[in-house]
């Protein structure tokens, strides 16, 4: 069985750590940032959201060698952080969610503000809730694409046990070249993660991309 022919269970436990925390951190750090942009007022707001939807435009090769520089000098590899801290913040996921926020009624801040609320209970017990569909829709963007990276997990990992999937079946084809069954049952195991995200999420995720983007 393939499951028993290479560490399978280990490579898909690093692609599960790995995914939920960016996944988690882009929730939390894009959601924070994206509430910053769309209802704080404060000086360069604007610029400085240009300059992060400028950085959407960045080749990810052009970072891939100062990026792996600063996680080695940090002691990071072979590690999950090498592998998560990277991607906890998307400039995507900060844009998606920043759109999404204009379709809230500004009311309701200011509701919430003159009962005694803070900025941050605001985001919390108002915003949160009510971004749901967006939420969801980058709950699978960054899901899937974390799953499925394969060149950052080949650049900050080197031993064995810290490689995701999709390293372990590039591991596998090489290792057993013309077994294809063994590849293709390996393969089916990898892609099964992705579709349940998708189905889980499919209604929420539908109407985050629907609603996202219709007042700017």
């Amino acid at each position: 069985m393939a499951w028993q022919a290479a560490p399978f269970a280990r490579f898909h436990l690093n692609s599960f750590v790995m995914a939920v925390g960016i996944t988690g951190g882009q929730l939390l750090f894009s959601s924070l940032a994206a509430y910053a942009f769309a209802r704080l007022r404060f000086p360069g707001r604007d610029i400085l959201f240009l300059v992060f939807l400028g950085t959407m435009m960045v080749p990810f090769h052009v970072t891939l060698i100062p990026s792996y520089l600063a996680v080695r000098w940090l002691g990071w590899l072979d590690s999950y952080q090498a592998l998560i801290v990277p991607w906890l913040v998307s400039a995507f996921g900060i844009f998606l969610l920043r759109q999404y926020y204009f379709t809230i009624p500004t009311e309701l801040d200011e509701a919430a503000l003159i009962d005694g609320c803070s900025r941050l209970g605001v985001w919390w017990r108002i915003i949160l809730p009510l971004s749901q569909p967006a939420l969801a829709a980058l709950a699978i963007f960054a899901f899937l694409f974390a799953w499925n990276d394969f060149l950052w997990p080949l650049v900050v990992t080197n031993n064995p046990e810290m490689h995701t999937i999709q390293l372990g079946l590039a591991m596998f084809q090489g290792r057993y070249g013309t077994q294809w069954t063994y590849l293709m049952a390996g393969t089916v195991m990898a892609t099964i993660p992705g579709i349940l995200a998708f189905l889980l999420g499919q209604r929420r995720f539908i109407e985050g991309i629907t609603l996202t983007g219709l007042k700017g």
